[in-house]
This record gives C-alpha cells, sequence and structure tokens, in this order.
C-alpha cells in the first residue's frame, strides 16, 4: 500500500502593478496582510511581483524591496514575471490606456479601477480583451468597495433592468450635506473639503459631474448591454446650488443631491447627471457625507440600493483584489456582460426628450403683476404649477428702492423641452432679476 501523494500547490497569480498611489499601496497591504485568508478564498497565492510608479524613493508604507520595479509603466504589459495586470494610473488617455490595451494585446488579463477610460474606450477594450479570450476586471472603477458591477453585470443577468444610477460623488454628496446642515454657501463648503481631503485642489472632475458621468455611462452599459456614447450623456453639477435652495427644499420636503440616471426607452437610453430633489422619506435621501449609494431597478427583483465608502484606499483595494481573486478562480465574465459580437455603443437621448416635475427659483421684483406675468409663459409652454413659495422675510432692497423676492415654482409632470423654452422667455421679463435656476425633482 503506497501513501496518498500530497496535492500539488499551483502556482501563484503574479501581480504587476502600475501606479502606486494611496490606493496601490493599498492593494499591496491587502494582499499581504491578508494572504492567508485571499489564499484560501483563491484556490492560490497572489503575490505582488513587478510594479512601477514616477518616485521609487517614496515612503509608501510597505517593503518593496524584493518586488521588480520598471521605470516604463508599459513595460508590465510584457514583464515575464507578471501574469496580471492592475492598472492604478488613471485618466481616459496616455499611459494608462496604453499600459491596458498593452496587457490585453500580449494575452495578459486586466485589473482597473480608471472609471474615465472604461467609460471612454470601454467598447474598444472589451473587444481586445474578447479577441485575447482574457478578462478585464473594473469593479473598482464604481463607487468604490460598493459591488456595483458584480450586482448588475451578474446578480442581475436574468432579470430586465429599467432604471440605475445613485450617488456617484462622495465628493459632491459631502458638500451638499454639509451645505444643508449648516447654511454655508458652495464655495465655503468646497474650501473645507478640499482642506479635509475630500476634493481635490483642482475640483472640476467632481463638482462638474463628470467623475460621475464615467461611472453612470459604465453602469448604463452594464445594465442595458451596450456602452453608452460617453460625450452624450447629459452632466450638469453642483455650483449653481445655492444655501437659499437647499433651505427651499428643506421647507418643501425634500433634500438636494446629484444623482446620476439612466433609463431604458423604446427609443434608446436616457443617461443624465444633476442636481435633484429627492423627497426626505427615500432611502437615498438619507444617504449623506462622503458616501454613495447605486440603485438598480428591475422587472422581476423591484429595487436595490447598495450603499457605501465610494472611494479611498481600503474600498477601492477590497474591490481591486475581489477582481484578482475571481481572475485566480479563473472567473471571466464578458466585458459588458455579453459578446462583442455584433456589440455598438448607444447614444444617450437628447435632453428636449427627458421629463418629470421641476423647481424654478427665480429672484424677481416684488411688485404686483409679476406672478401673472410668469405664470401666462408657463402657461403657454405647457407647463402647469403645483406648488409656489414666496417668503418676504427674504426681501432685498434695489438700488432704485425697490425690493427684490426669492419665488420658487413646482411644476406638475411636463417634458424638459417645454421647461428649457419656457425658461428662455422667462428669463427675458424685466421683472426675472437673474438668471432662473431649475433643479429636477426625482422619486416623488
Amino acid at each position: 500500500m503506497t501513501a496518498a501523494s500530497s496535492p500539488v500547490e499551483p502556482p501563484p497569480l503574479r501581480i504587476g502593478i502600475a501606479g502606486l498611489g494611496t490606493v496601490g499601496a493599498g492593494v499591496v497591504r491587502m494582499l499581504r496582510e491578508n494572504a492567508a485568508l485571499i489564499t484560501a478564498r483563491a484556490g492560490r497565492r497572489l503575490v505582488v511581483t513587478a510594479v512601477s510608479a514616477r518616485d521609487r524613493t517614496r515612503d509608501r508604507g510597505v517593503d518593496l524591496s524584493d518586488v521588480a520595479w520598471c521605470d516604463d509603466a508599459a513595460e508590465l504589459a510584457a514583464h515575464p514575471d507578471v501574469d496580471v495586470v492592475v492598472e492604478l494610473v488613471g485618466g481616459a488617455e496616455g499611459i494608462a490606456r496604453k499600459i491596458v490595451t498593452g496587457a490585453l494585446e500580449n494575452g495578459r488579463p486586466v485589473v482597473t479601477a480608471n472609471k474615465a477610460l472604461m467609460a471612454i474606450h470601454g467598447a474598444e477594450l472589451a473587444t481586445l480583451a474578447q479577441k485575447a479570450c482574457v478578462p478585464l476586471m473594473f469593479e473598482a472603477a464604481v463607487a468604490g468597495g460598493i459591488p456595483a458591477i458584480k450586482t448588475v453585470r451578474e446578480a442581475l443577468a436574468g432579470d430586465r433592468i429599467l432604471k440605475v444610477g445613485g450617488i456617484l460623488n462622495g465628493t459632491c454628496n459631502y458638500i451638499l450635506t454639509a451645505m444643508r446642515e449648516t447654511g454655508r454657501d458652495f464655495a465655503d463648503i468646497l474650501a473645507d473639503a478640499q482642506k479635509l481631503g475630500y476634493a481635490e485642489a483642482d475640483p472640476s472632475t467632481d463638482v462638474d459631474g463628470v467623475d460621475a458621468a464615467h461611472k453612470l455611462a459604465i453602469l448604463a452599459g452594464l445594465a442595458f448591454g451596450r456602452p453608452v456614447v460617453f460625450a452624450s450623456v447629459y452632466i450638469e453639477g453642483i455650483r449653481r446650488i445655492g444655501a437659499l435652495d437647499l433651505h427651499f427644499a428643506r421647507e418643501l420636503g425634500y433634500r438636494i443631491k446629484l444623482l446620476g440616471i439612466a433609463r431604458q426607452h423604446e427609443n434608446g437610453i436616457e443617461a443624465r447627471v444633476h442636481p435633484c430633489l429627492v423627497p426626505n422619506t427615500t432611502p437615498i435621501a438619507q444617504v449623506d457625507g462622503v458616501f454613495n449609494a447605486v440603485v438598480a431597478e428591475g422587472a422581476f427583483v423591484g429595487r436595490l440600493m447598495l450603499e457605501g465608502r465610494g472611494a479611498g484606499e481600503g474600498p477601492t483595494a477590497t474591490a481591486v483584489t475581489a477582481d484578482l481573486i475571481d481572475i485566480a478562480r479563473g472567473n471571466a465574465i464578458p466585458v459588458w456582460g455579453r459578446s462583442t459580437d455584433g456589440l455598438t455603443q448607444a447614444v444617450a437621448l437628447p435632453r428636449a426628450q427627458f421629463a418629470g416635475r421641476y423647481y424654478l427659483r427665480l429672484n424677481v421684483v416684488d411688485r404686483p403683476g409679476v406672478l401673472a406675468d410668469i405664470t401666462a409663459v408657463l402657461r403657454d409652454n405647457g407647463v402647469s404649477l403645483h406648488t409656489m413659495l414666496q417668503h418676504a422675510h427674504a426681501r432685498e432692497t434695489l438700488p432704485d428702492d425697490s425690493h427684490s423676492v426669492p419665488l420658487v415654482l413646482i411644476t406638475h409632470h411636463t417634458s424638459e423641452a417645454a421647461m428649457l423654452h419656457a425658461l428662455r422667455h422667462i428669463a427675458h421679463l424685466k421683472s426675472v432679476l437673474d438668471e432662473p435656476a431649475m433643479i429636477r425633482i426625482e422619486g416623488d
């Protein structure tokens, strides 16, 4: 009788990481500190064998003395000691695109946290991945540690998704939350967010809605089985939201959130990012601070909401590591949940085809007949009113000793085309002193 032979240990999955910022260093740390747990779950060891970063001398809090360094990050795509490439450089073009494209062309699986790259070039990269028969994984590209990609692409694969989106940018959510709680204006809260590290020195990608739009384009592509042309996504940021809007929203029973919203229609995909009034009673209204929330609605499953931290070392490193474990297990999911054969990109519906209820805030001269002039314009454009607010205590004296007063109007359901046409006429009324502010209402 012979002794049973010991099982052969599978070879480790050798990982090359491009970009050793907060997330890259976090991935190295997680793979090492949780090595036994990860090996048990992946069925093999996951080992970082090569890295690339601009500054070798920087202290990143992890020992990299036993790891190969590549001065040119693109070298990782064909490095002999690398089985899978992790791209954490960022940006839709330049070296990030070169790394991912090169790795796929060399038959190497790729894990990326690059939302801009996937939103803009996802269709092209999916074709490369399918041709090479290797996975392209990007769980960390949307909402950090929230398993948004797996939920939409895998957990809901058997359902027809009707709507997807949510609060997709923690910086904007933090700013709007702090404005609501303190009564201070956007510029003051933005400065605080920058000091706390919640906003970049150049915050435009976040506060102008571009970051959220990248994530929405990815979610829409997964939900509806075809990538959305990013340039066609409607994007509006939060710079024009004032403390007065948050005050009126509270009085009306709403909170203001920057939302990404994508819906499938018979004539195309609706994809838009902009501030919204949401009722206080809805779950998404309670998501505050730097937290994100991803919402998906299926014909069978109904509405799901996942909430968590959408950025930072821990959450994002967790998502990257989950993708690496999937690759180690041999799991391979098509990038957009289906074959790229015959896959085309969808152009999002134009803004004029949106519809819903609307909040209008006007600064008007306080005199008789002003409201009648405004409602006449709305009437002529087929827009009917639901609610009106006007506070005398908010009156301000003008240079000619007359007074101005904020006027808030809530409409019934109507088309955005009608609203935009009406606003153009309202803005030219002599009694309207500033550019009208319009915020869409969701969730009623």
